[in-house]
């Protein structure tokens, strides 16, 4: 299990309203956001409806925000953290439905109504909204959901294709860049692996959870706008070790022998690549995991046997 850390520091709360059960709360993350990104995610969500409470985590410089939301600064522990911390502060404060989001999106109104609808199903304890390209015209779809190639590399679904506010679906594996989740899911989780920092961490948790039995929903109608990684690719050779490292992660923890054979032949072929050391270091780091995540890998096969 990988509990989420109890909150450090609120450093500004302000114009909170008492609200009755169910409480519907949105937690974003941000870390060093261009200039006016989380300004327009906040404005978005105010413009929406929908949301009785928001809460913004900021591990990154500390942008000023003028919205009617609680604000948590803190060290930057990598994306798992800061999403764990804020769903916790978020249901420490009555929160009955959390819906995680980039600081780089843009929801639309109508968009919370049908995801909490899905999240009614037993045993559905997530579900995703369509995310959208922002300003394509006409819409083309950003992610609708993640699948895993047969090397471990995660993929958007339906990437480029045309957007379609088709009927709610059965979803492999969701992605944590907007996404609404229940309490009783992060509790039997434990919530994200922290020790990912960045990357697969959402494709990690959602098959932890579908190892347990938990199903996920894909809710076209509900969209969110996405501007993809804007604030993700200033280190770009950070970027590309974890992406590669936890690739081999997921992998090793949950892949099947063909998986896991195809997953360390791919990073032994990107050693012939510049950067080779990046690459080097990024095998590196997922071989030192290894024993670490096959022990892993039998305690959650004895627990659901």
């Amino acid at each position: 299990m990988y509990p989420a850390p109890p909150v450090t520091r609120v450093v500004a709360v302000t114009g909170l309203h008492c609200t009755v059960p169910p409480v519907i709360a949105a937690v974003v993350v941000t870390h060093s956001a261009p200039a006016g990104m989380l300004e327009r995610c906040l404005g978005a969500l105010e413009r929406a409806g929908g949301i009785d409470l928001t809460v913004v985590v900021d591990n990154g410089d500390g942008e000023p925000v003028d919205a009617d939301v609680v604000v948590i600064r803190t060290a930057n522990r990598g994306y798992g953290a800061a999403a764990n911390e804020g769903i916790a502060h978020a249901r420490s404060l009555g929160a009955t439905t959390v819906a995680l989001l980039n600081d780089d999106v843009v929801v639309r109104p109508g968009w919370i109504e049908p995801l909490l609808d899905e999240l009614a199903a037993p045993y559905v304890g997530a579900a995703q909204p369509a995310l959208v390209e922002l300003g394509t015209d006409p819409p083309l779809v950003n992610s609708l959901g993640v699948v895993l190639g047969p090397d471990g590399a995660g993929n958007d679904v339906g990437r480029g294709l045309a957007y379609d506010a088709a009927p709610p679906c059965d979803l492999e594996l969701f992605t944590g860049g907007a996404v609404a989740v229940t309490p009783a899911f992060v509790d039997a989780t434990g919530g994200f692996d922290e020790r990912y920092f960045l990357y697969y961490e959402d494709v990690d948790l959602a098959l932890r959870g579908a190892a347990l039995g938990w199903r996920y929903r894909l809710v076209p109608a509900a969209r969110v706008d996405h501007a993809g990684s804007a604030t993700t690719t200033s280190d770009a050779g950070r970027t590309r070790y974890l992406q590669e490292r936890n690739r081999l992660w997921v992998s090793v923890r949950f892949g099947d022998p063909g998986t896991i054979r195809r997953a360390l032949w791919l990073s032994l072929r990107r050693l012939r690549h510049r950067p080779r050391r990046l690459h080097a270091r990024a095998l590196a780091g997922g071989l030192a995991a290894a024993p670490r995540l096959v022990l892993e890998r039998r305690r959650s096969g004895r627990a659901s046997a």
